[in-house]
Protein backbone atom coordinates (compact mmCIF):
# COMPACT_ATOMS: atom_id res chain seq x y z
CA UNK A 1 0.00 0.00 0.00
CA UNK A 2 1.41 3.08 -0.58
CA UNK A 3 0.75 6.36 1.36
CA UNK A 4 -2.62 7.46 0.14
CA UNK A 5 -2.02 11.71 1.49
CA UNK A 6 -1.40 12.78 -2.16
CA UNK A 7 -4.87 10.61 -3.06
CA UNK A 8 -6.81 12.58 -0.58
CA UNK A 9 -5.63 15.76 -1.48
CA UNK A 10 -6.50 15.14 -5.03
CA UNK A 11 -9.70 13.41 -4.10
CA UNK A 12 -10.20 17.22 -1.68
CA UNK A 13 -9.74 19.09 -4.64
CA UNK A 14 -11.75 17.33 -7.05
CA UNK A 15 -14.84 17.41 -4.44
CA UNK A 16 -14.11 20.85 -4.04
CA UNK A 17 -14.78 21.55 -7.87
CA UNK A 18 -18.02 18.95 -8.15
CA UNK A 19 -20.95 19.96 -10.09
CA UNK A 20 -23.71 18.90 -7.60
CA UNK A 21 -26.71 21.81 -7.92
CA UNK A 22 -29.24 19.03 -7.41
CA UNK A 23 -28.35 17.13 -4.46
CA UNK A 24 -25.77 19.48 -3.13
CA UNK A 25 -24.02 16.54 -2.13
CA UNK A 26 -20.35 17.05 -3.74
CA UNK A 27 -17.97 14.02 -4.60
CA UNK A 28 -14.18 13.17 -5.33
CA UNK A 29 -12.55 10.70 -6.72
CA UNK A 30 -8.50 10.24 -7.16
CA UNK A 31 -7.07 7.22 -8.75
CA UNK A 32 -3.22 5.83 -8.74
CA UNK A 33 -2.50 4.22 -12.13
CA UNK A 34 0.07 1.70 -13.07
CA UNK A 35 2.19 4.08 -13.51
CA UNK A 36 2.29 5.89 -10.38
CA UNK A 37 0.11 8.92 -11.72
CA UNK A 38 -2.81 10.06 -10.18
CA UNK A 39 -6.29 10.84 -11.52
CA UNK A 40 -9.12 12.90 -10.16
CA UNK A 41 -12.49 13.00 -11.23
CA UNK A 42 -15.84 14.63 -9.75
CA UNK A 43 -18.97 14.57 -9.85
CA UNK A 44 -21.43 16.31 -12.72
CA UNK A 45 -24.74 16.06 -12.03
CA UNK A 46 -27.22 16.76 -14.49
CA UNK A 47 -30.90 18.21 -14.47
CA UNK A 48 -32.24 14.94 -16.09
CA UNK A 49 -30.51 12.80 -13.25
CA UNK A 50 -29.72 9.24 -15.27
CA UNK A 51 -27.65 11.59 -17.30
CA UNK A 52 -25.21 12.80 -14.49
CA UNK A 53 -21.51 11.41 -13.89
CA UNK A 54 -20.13 9.61 -10.69
CA UNK A 55 -16.90 11.51 -9.28
CA UNK A 56 -15.54 7.53 -9.60
CA UNK A 57 -16.24 7.13 -13.45
CA UNK A 58 -14.82 10.51 -14.06
CA UNK A 59 -11.55 9.68 -12.30
CA UNK A 60 -11.92 6.37 -14.34
CA UNK A 61 -12.17 8.44 -17.73
CA UNK A 62 -9.07 10.55 -16.99
CA UNK A 63 -6.71 7.80 -16.11
CA UNK A 64 -7.88 5.48 -19.67
CA UNK A 65 -7.30 9.22 -21.47
CA UNK A 66 -3.57 9.14 -19.73
CA UNK A 67 -2.75 5.79 -20.85
CA UNK A 68 -2.80 3.78 -17.65
CA UNK A 69 -5.65 0.80 -17.59
CA UNK A 70 -4.82 -0.39 -13.96
CA UNK A 71 -6.25 0.78 -10.82
CA UNK A 72 -3.12 0.75 -8.04
CA UNK A 73 -5.33 2.60 -5.52
CA UNK A 74 -8.10 4.70 -5.46
CA UNK A 75 -9.66 7.42 -2.79
CA UNK A 76 -13.64 8.59 -3.00
CA UNK A 77 -14.36 11.43 -0.49
CA UNK A 78 -17.51 12.61 -0.42
CA UNK A 79 -19.68 14.20 2.75
CA UNK A 80 -19.50 17.07 5.48
CA UNK A 81 -16.63 17.04 7.96
CA UNK A 82 -17.53 14.98 10.88
CA UNK A 83 -20.35 13.26 9.91
CA UNK A 84 -18.70 10.34 9.96
CA UNK A 85 -21.26 9.08 7.29
CA UNK A 86 -19.17 6.61 4.56
CA UNK A 87 -19.21 7.52 0.94
CA UNK A 88 -18.69 4.38 -0.50
CA UNK A 89 -19.36 3.79 -4.14
CA UNK A 90 -22.28 3.13 -5.79
CA UNK A 91 -22.76 -0.02 -7.41
CA UNK A 92 -22.50 1.04 -10.61
CA UNK A 93 -18.92 2.98 -9.89
CA UNK A 94 -18.23 -0.82 -8.36
CA UNK A 95 -18.48 -2.53 -11.23
CA UNK A 96 -16.43 0.53 -13.22
CA UNK A 97 -13.75 0.09 -10.60
CA UNK A 98 -13.62 -4.00 -11.16
CA UNK A 99 -13.22 -3.54 -15.06
CA UNK A 100 -9.57 -2.09 -13.99
CA UNK A 101 -9.00 -3.10 -10.06
CA UNK A 102 -8.55 -6.42 -8.76
CA UNK A 103 -10.41 -7.48 -5.82
CA UNK A 104 -7.66 -6.11 -3.33
CA UNK A 105 -7.34 -3.15 -4.79
CA UNK A 106 -7.68 -0.65 -1.73
CA UNK A 107 -10.22 1.81 -1.81
CA UNK A 108 -9.76 4.61 1.07
CA UNK A 109 -12.99 6.19 2.18
CA UNK A 110 -12.98 9.66 3.34
CA UNK A 111 -14.58 13.00 4.50
CA UNK A 112 -13.42 15.90 3.88
CA UNK A 113 -11.30 15.70 6.63
CA UNK A 114 -9.62 12.55 5.76
CA UNK A 115 -9.51 9.00 5.93
CA UNK A 116 -12.49 7.18 7.43
CA UNK A 117 -12.15 3.60 6.65
CA UNK A 118 -10.21 1.14 4.06
CA UNK A 119 -12.34 -1.56 2.28
CA UNK A 120 -11.00 -3.82 -1.03
CA UNK A 121 -12.98 -3.93 -3.52
CA UNK A 122 -13.89 -7.46 -3.17
CA UNK A 123 -14.93 -6.57 0.55
CA UNK A 124 -17.39 -3.71 -1.71
CA UNK A 125 -18.20 -6.22 -4.09
CA UNK A 126 -17.56 -9.82 -3.29
CA UNK A 127 -17.76 -12.65 -6.10
CA UNK A 128 -17.75 -10.47 -8.27
CA UNK A 129 -17.91 -10.24 -12.44
CA UNK A 130 -14.81 -9.31 -14.45
CA UNK A 131 -12.60 -9.29 -17.34
CA UNK A 132 -11.44 -12.92 -15.81
CA UNK A 133 -14.77 -13.91 -16.85
CA UNK A 134 -14.29 -13.69 -19.91
CA UNK A 135 -11.57 -15.82 -21.21
CA UNK A 136 -10.76 -14.78 -24.80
Amino acid sequence: MSDPNRLIDAAREAMEKAYAPYSRFSVGAAILGESGRVYAGANVENAAYPQGQCAESSAIGAMIVGGDRKIREIVVMGGKPGDGILCTPCGGCRQRLREFAAPETQIHVCGPEGLRRTFTLGELLPHSFGPDNLDF
